[in-house]
């Protein structure tokens, strides 16, 4: 393999070729897989500070994957990286310092590369150190002689300064992804220690703190969170997609109440004109192709799936009547992620991108 430290764009999960091969992979389609895949690594392989299950050698080994080709050498690129990155967070662990982002998120962080472990046919030691790193979290971080949640970022959600930090909550770049990756390993048989105490706390901090984007420093000092605005429901940010990661949850805990509840949440959300309002677009992002997608996992699990019915048909319905007008190719916002959940298929197992099982 061909490694770079560059950030060739045709490695983008996301609007590169490698998330059309996704689509090509789930229909059947070798050819056209294989020329998509062909210029995703025409200019070698991102194995840089940039990779990521949604960019580089990861998502390149997440496609090879779907398509039952797994490569050895892309997988020991992998490990390298999980090894580098862990061996950061630990140094900043050691320091005391608050996480960034991108250190423990879904789309450019440690909670995607132990996703990516888990698509794996046998189960990497490195998996399980990654899964007692997102277990790390949940232990708070004492800053200023204050107690903080350990996956408190000192910056805003895109890097900007805010006074005293953020604790995102979504599933792109919030605890809701270390949620859903601890939860779909415990469900997998895969358990390290405090692996379930972690879950639990990170459940209770979105049952209180879920139905905002993320939670300011005043927020979190309030006796009660105040309500929050109509804010536009979305896998990637908002009560849908932390609504399917406590689901899962709940699931993994044998909770059946607790997973009744996060579905009560999801239709709650997507039943509500106003904030269906505020969909603008049909991507799996953030618009309808992410909701209809996340519907159909939430009905699967289900103790009641006749009632997410009506949800689903409406769903797919909006999708199909917005789906040309998405202007890029690719997985998370373009037309090959709307195609993949109107076909409504994930034999490849492409959903896991969205940590779906």
């Amino acid at each position: 393999m061909k490694a770079t430290a560059g950030p060739p764009e045709t490695q983008d999960l996301s609007e590169g070729p490698l998330g059309v091969a996704l689509l090509h992979i789930e229909r059947g389609n070798a050819a056209r897989a294989r020329s998509s895949l062909e210029a995703a690594v025409a200019h070698g392989v991102s194995a840089g500070g940039n990779a990521s299950l949604f960019h580089g050698a990861p998502a390149l080994e997440f496609v090879l994957g779907r398509a039952g080709r797994p490569d050895r050498d892309v997988q020991r690129a992998v490990d390298r990286i999980v090894t580098t990155r862990l061996a950061a967070a630990h140094r900043r662990q050691a320091c005391g310092g608050l996480p960034r982002l991108a250190e423990f998120d879904l789309v450019r962080g440690l909670s995607g590369l132990g996703a990516l472990l888990l698509t794996r046919d046998d189960t990497p030691p490195l998996l399980g150190e990654v899964l007692a790193y997102l277990v790390s979290l949940s232990r708070p971080i004492l800053v200023e002689g204050r107690a903080l949640p350990g996956w408190w970022s000192p910056t805003g959600p895109a890097g900007e300064a805010m006074d005293g930090g953020h604790g995102n909550n979504g599933v792109a770049h919030g605890i809701a992804g270390p949620l859903a990756v601890l939860a779909l390993a415990a469900r997998h048989g895969i358990q390290v220690p405090g692996q379930d105490d972690a879950i639990a706390v990170f459940a209770r901090w979105l049952g209180r703190h879920g139905h905002r984007y993320w939670t300011t420093r005043d927020r979190l000092s309030a006796d009660e969170p105040p309500p929050a605005a109509a804010a536009r429901p979305s896998w990637c940010y908002g009560e849908p997609g932390i609504a399917l990661a406590l689901q899962s949850a709940a699931i993994a805990l044998g909770d059946p109440d607790g997973a009744r509840a996060a579905e009560d949440t999801f239709m709650g959300a997507l039943t509500d004109p106003d904030r269906l309002a505020r969909v603008t677009d049909a991507s799996l992002c953030h618009g309808w192709a992410g909701l209809l997608t996340a519907a159909r996992a939430v009905a699967e699990h289900s103790l009641t799936p006749a009632r997410l019915t009506p949800l689903i048909a409406d769903l797919r319905e909006r999708l199909a009547a917005h789906m040309d007008r998405l202007a890029k190719p690719g997985l998370m916002e373009g037309r090959a992620g709307a195609h993949l959940a109107l076909d409504g298929t994930n034999s490849t197992g492409w959903a896991r991108a969205l940590l779906i099982s």
